[in-house]
């Protein structure tokens, strides 16, 4: 069962969505425009089927990536998370990488799904996964090859055939099972 809350961080009216009690946390955080629900079904699926403890935080309206990143450890800390994987579709996953750096001894690993081109850098040391749609023209490919190469002893890269932007709405079991297959949870 979906637990679906709101708490107020700064000012932000942020949704946050808890299933799961498995014993990985994992946080999943959309892109930009879009609520928690847009990841459920990627969601529901790491919880029921591979038992991870899943928190889906939502995208409080107007704030920046560093702001979102301080609505995800206000998130974290009020579910009791201390230790987590953390990733996020598009812009949600330049979130990741922004909390990631500011909180790396919180962060497990990062979960990219669909690279944004920017300037933030990975942080040092954790394992990343990168996942794209081959036929994504907003978070193309190349994005995420471009960030793979900045560190490729620890980021690893999948794609989903056929998928365009939106591929973990629209391929979110595809999306679910590489991320399971990846952090070897079966």
């Amino acid at each position: 069962m979906t637990d679906t809350q709101t708490l107020e961080n700064a000012g932000r009216q942020v949704e946050y969505a808890v299933e799961g009690d498995g014993p990985v946390g994992l946080v999943l955080i959309p892109d930009a425009g879009l609520d928690s629900a847009a990841l459920a079904v990627v969601g529901h699926y790491l919880a029921e089927e591979a038992g991870f403890h899943v928190v889906r935080v939502g995208t409080a309206k107007d704030a920046s990536p560093a702001e979102r990143a301080e609505d995800v450890l206000a998130v974290i800390d009020r579910v009791g998370l201390e230790h987590t994987w953390i990733g996020g579709h598009a812009s949600g996953g330049t979130v990741a990488r922004v909390f990631a750096a500011a909180h790396v001894d919180r962060v497990n690993g990062l979960l990219l799904l669909g690279v944004e081109e920017t300037d933030v850098a990975l942080a040092p040391t954790i394992p990343v996964l990168i996942v794209q749609g081959t036929d994504d023209e907003s978070t193309p490919p190349e994005n995420g090859e471009r960030l793979q190469s900045t560190a490729p002893e620890r980021a690893s890269i999948k794609t989903i055939s056929g998928a365009g932007h939106l591929f973990p709405m629209t391929h979110p079991i595809a999306t679910a099972v590489i991320i399971e297959e990846y952090l070897d949870w079966d």
